[in-house]
């Protein structure tokens, strides 16, 4: 399937706005961007003229299709609070296509997002990349796993408290975590010594994935609100030497030059919440531009279903508000994610050799009264929005083999 769309105020995200520009897509790979493309015979052209065309934005940090809306219990997967170290455990296994949250993240110009474990336990599992439409959650991968995600603070010291069994206090939290990675380094060094001497090894599920973040292969999202949790998650990853993202990151401005000089992402957010607990005091609108200054690397997040997952761009334009600066705010929600999760060579920008996501804007995404007209995931049109009412694809229907 070819596309071309045309005539269009194309925004690449990594490059400069070309009004009046074309975007190709050839077997669902952008090919082309540009003012002078050459259209092959036989594509099919959308005119966008009078629109805006962006890449298709990434979700770093949500739930959707774990924690099912309007399902009450019986979508609720997001936490296997049964255990503290739940590494072995993978978000992918408990995804619902049929989530109601993915037409709305599609209206809302969101084509991928990053699936997590909630934040129940110190080590919650591992999560995974998908599209926004499909069949099957296999149907939808991107990439699996993307990183471990990983607790500090209330959540795991309540959870637990609770059951009066460690952890109960940010220092069993930390704790948790450390022995966990010991045990890991252990496991490392006796499975590469048995491989040595040709004996016979036990493999564990949730060994096996700490080893591959001591080894670089994963990253370590770490969610933690306050300022002393994000000292903890820097001295933790600091003994152990894995690649470190803190998500959530509300009192990360209080030390946003030590993340700068550490290059330590940030992914924050959920922004449009009140101050329901201790941990978001310091939760400001302010803080997405405060980091940026800063020099850290920013994405912002919904935590779908906290924020729905269609207000990620408003999050950005009230973060602009605030002093965000605007082509930071729209890297915040494309090139950054998908750079910070080890997507971008898939997703989040418009370039030739990435997936074909693209979405078609009434006007600037970020002027709260645009709307997301057509939506495409690999060149095809999964959702439009015409005359006042909302299309999505139906996954589903095959009419023909290359529908």
């Amino acid at each position: 399937m070819n596309l071309a769309i045309t005539s269009g105020y194309v925004v690449p995200v990594d490059g400069d706005p070309i009004d009046g520009g074309t975007v190709l897509i050839q077997d669902g790979k952008i090919t082309a961007v540009g003012r002078d493309v050459s259209i092959p015979e036989g594509t099919e052209v959308v005119d966008a003229a009078g629109s805006w065309v962006l890449p298709g934005f990434v979700e770093a940090h949500g739930h959707l299709g774990v924690y099912e809306e309007a399902e009450g219990w019986a979508g609720q997967d997001t936490n296997e609070m049964t255990d503290p170290n739940g590494a072995r455990l993978r978000a992918l296994d408990a995804i619902n296509p049929a989530d109601l949250a993915f037409g709305d993240a599609l209206s809302g110009g969101v084509t991928t997002a990053v699936i997590k474990p909630g934040s129940g336990n110190p080590i919650g599992g591992q999560t995974v990349a998908i599209k926004c439409w499909g069949r099957s959650v296999d149907e939808m991968l991107l990439k699996e796993p993307v990183s471990v995600k990983s607790a500090l603070g209330e959540n795991p010291k309540r959870v637990y408290g609770d059951q009066k069994k460690l952890p109960s206090t940010r220092q069993g939290v930390a704790a948790v975590i450390r022995d966990a990675f010991m045990k890991a380094q252990d496991y490392k060094a006796k499975k590469a010594a048995a491989a040595d001497e040709g004996k016979p090894f036990d493999r564990d599920g949730t060994m096996e994935t700490l080893v591959r973040v001591l080894d670089g292969e994963l990253p370590w999202c770490q969610h933690t609100h306050r300022a002393d949790d994000i000292a903890t998650a820097l001295r933790l990853a600091d003994e152990f030497g894995y690649r470190l993202v803190i998500n959530h990151g509300t009192e990360g401005h209080l030390l946003a030059d030590t993340l700068a000089e550490r290059n330590v992402p940030v992914i924050i957010g959920p922004l449009f919440t009140s101050r329901s607990k201790v941990e978001l005091r310091e939760r400001s609108l302010r803080n997405p531009g405060i980091l940026d200054r800063a020099g850290v690397e920013v994405a912002i997040t919904t935590d779908h279903p906290v924020v729905p997952i269609h207000f990620l761009v408003h999050q950005a334009t009230l973060a602009v508000k605030e002093g965000l600066d605007r082509t930071a705010a729209l890297r915040s929600i494309t090139v950054n994610p998908a750079r910070i999760m080890g997507l971008d060579d898939r997703v989040g920008a418009l370039r030739p050799g990435l997936d074909g996501d693209v979405v078609i804007w009434s006007g600037d995404p970020l002027d709260v009264m645009s709307r997301a007209l057509r939506v495409f995931i690999s060149g095809r049109d999964v959702y439009s929005y015409t005359d006042g009412e909302a299309v999505v694809a139906d996954p589903y229907y095959r009419e023909t083999s290359d529908r």
